[in-house]
């Protein structure tokens, strides 16, 4: 059983920078990644970035490239979304989910937060 709790969402202008978290609980040794999602009014839920628990390795989708940087903290078993340059079009919900170390398949989620980026 593994518990996700996402926050950080906030109001901010475009090309400010927010910190989202996403605190993990319970069996976390079965983790195999983490990933930050986000879904805007009309669209499709996507896979922003991701992070490895065991080699650390990341990914990103090529929008947030450059832009987003994803974390890892092993001792408060905490995944950390640092956004900088922030643009309209990044204004979503954001979702922390994290993947199953035998299906590979996202299985834990947590609850939305809202990121608004105002022009």
């Amino acid at each position: 059983q593994v518990q996700l709790v996402g926050s950080g969402g906030g109001l901010v202008q475009a090309g400010g920078s927010l910190r989202l978290s996403c605190a993990a609980s319970g069996r976390t040794s079965s983790i195999y990644t983490t990933g930050w999602f986000r879904q805007a009014p009309g669209q499709d839920r996507e896979l922003v970035t991701a992070i490895r628990w065991d080699d650390g390795s990341t990914y990103y989708r090529d929008s947030v490239k450059g832009r987003f940087t994803i974390s890892r903290d092993n001792a408060a078993n905490t995944v950390y979304l640092q956004m900088i340059n922030l643009k309209p079009e990044d204004t979503a919900v954001y979702y922390c989910a994290a993947s199953n170390p035998s299906t590979y398949t996202y299985d834990f989620w947590g609850q939305g937060t809202q990121v608004t980026v105002s022009s």
